[in-house]
């Protein structure tokens, strides 16, 4: 009776992870929904404002295509390695994924880095969000995606310690799957952002 019992209490904690480990993903395919909209909406405000420069400078005199170019190589490579990180990881090769995921955290950071200083330089120019609504829709819609990324590489720190310590084992799998699909979500939103906002303001 009581090894019936007890059996009975495995299944149902099995069964009760299980279902966790769907909700989690589910949960996080609802919250990916929920960036959409917000992106689709700073998307569409952009679209509106994007010639409101108020007499200021506008795409054309402020984007270097040559310099955003190599932002989204780094973001692209950085998707690519992360793939790797999570074929590594589907092979249990718990080395090469902390690897790949370390390499992914560089390319974004790089993006990030180069983010930061592009801004910075316009804002220097007296191209701040301020300067117009053509700058500050723009400023909204590339600083959020930033934010996002920033995330990300928050995330991706604490999933190579977690890696780390614990290893490939379910959760951890789960984590860098719901992590993989934020980071190619990002890796999808920016390609919009270069060809919408970059090609679109110097062509």
């Amino acid at each position: 009776m009581i090894a019936v019992t007890s059996t009975h209490m495995n299944e149902a904690q099995h069964h009760h992870a299980h279902d966790d480990g769907k909700k989690t993903i589910v949960g996080f395919w609802l919250y990916l929904m929920t960036d959409c909209l917000i992106f689709a909406s700073l998307f569409a405000t952009y679209g509106v404002l994007a010639h409101a420069t108020a007499g200021g400078p506008g795409g054309r005199d402020l984007f270097d295509l040559g310099y955003v170019g190599f932002e989204t190589l780094f973001l692209l490579l950085s998707s690519f390695t992360f793939g790797l990180a999570v074929i590594s990881a589907h092979k249990n090769k718990k080395g090469s994924a902390i690897l790949w995921l370390g390499v992914t955290f560089v390319f974004g950071l790089s993006f990030i880095g180069m983010e930061i200083d592009e801004f910075t330089h316009l804002i220097a120019e007296n191209a701040g969000p301020g300067r117009s609504a053509f700058l500050s829709s723009y400023f909204g819609l590339v600083g959020t995606h930033g934010l996002h990324v920033t995330v990300g590489l928050l995330w991706l720190a604490v999933m190579i310690h977690q890696v780390s310590h614990f290893g490939l084992n379910a959760v951890t799998q789960r984590r860098l799957a719901c992590l993989s699909l934020f980071w190619h979500f990002l890796d999808l939103v920016w390609v919009c952002v270069f060809s919408i906002v970059y090609l679109g303001g110097v062509l």
